[in-house]
């Protein structure tokens, strides 16, 4: 496993971070249009402390959610049981899906595990679980463009964003470029977040340069039919 530090190191200040990010629905509007939640049966690639589970259940979707990092699987578990959610919460990799073959519709990441290459173990593994016609859809960042978006290369100098959209070209995804909003209650709150997300001197710039609780966010969603 490849640690993922920001929400393995302070899943608390993460879910600051998931309670600020797209009040409005952007990202769910986008992913229902493309495959309705009611009734699919539903993959959470990487559900961390399960903060999307009991919502896609909501929506009228069976919910699976996998994560490999033990602590984070005891919380999402806690999640779904205090909600009441018959969503479940299994300790598993991308690498190795604890599901059958075609036993899904849809297959969702959200800012987890699927960032390019070095992941096709785990498209592997969606593609056989997926149903056909099921949807494998990745939500990422995209350095190209907003306000986050520029921070993220100012943080990340050696990310190449268009090495990585090449990558998906070739795995045969679409890209549907979105625009998101951290909306956030507290300035201490947004100050937390963007210190786990970005590193220390690039944090401390951007917070220095940016004023109010509100930051533009473009995201890359990602997708393909199986």
């Amino acid at each position: 496993m490849i640690p993922s530090p920001n929400i393995w190191d302070t899943p608390d200040v993460y879910e600051l971070e998931n309670l600020a990010s797209d009040r409005a629905g952007v990202i769910d509007t986008t992913l229902d249009a493309l495959h309705p939640l009611a009734g699919a049966d539903l993959l959470d690639v990487g559900c961390g402390t399960g903060f999307h589970l009991p919502r896609f259940a909501a929506r009228g979707a069976r919910v699976v959610g996998v994560e490999p990092h033990l602590p984070l699987v005891s919380r999402a578990a806690a999640r779904v049981a205090g909600a009441g959610s018959t969503a479940r919460v299994v300790a598993a990799g991308a690498e190795a899906l604890p599901l059958a073959d075609a036993s899904v519709d849809v297959v969702h990441a959200r800012w987890a595990y699927f960032f390019g290459p070095g992941c096709e173990p785990g498209l592997a593994e969606a593609a056989r679980v997926l149903r056909r016609g099921g949807l494998l859809a990745v939500v990422d960042n995209d350095a190209t463009r907003s306000t986050f978006g520029a921070w993220f290369a100012r943080g990340y100098p050696t990310y190449d964003a268009l090495a990585v959209q090449r990558f998906w070209d070739r795995q045969g995804f679409t890209t549907e470029r979105l625009t998101i909003a951290w909306t956030f209650e507290r300035r201490e709150d947004l100050e937390a977040v963007v210190r786990i997300e970005l590193p220390g001197p690039a944090a401390e710039d951007v917070l220095a340069e940016h004023e109010g609780l509100v930051v533009d966010y473009a995201v890359a969603l990602r997708w393909r039919r199986s």
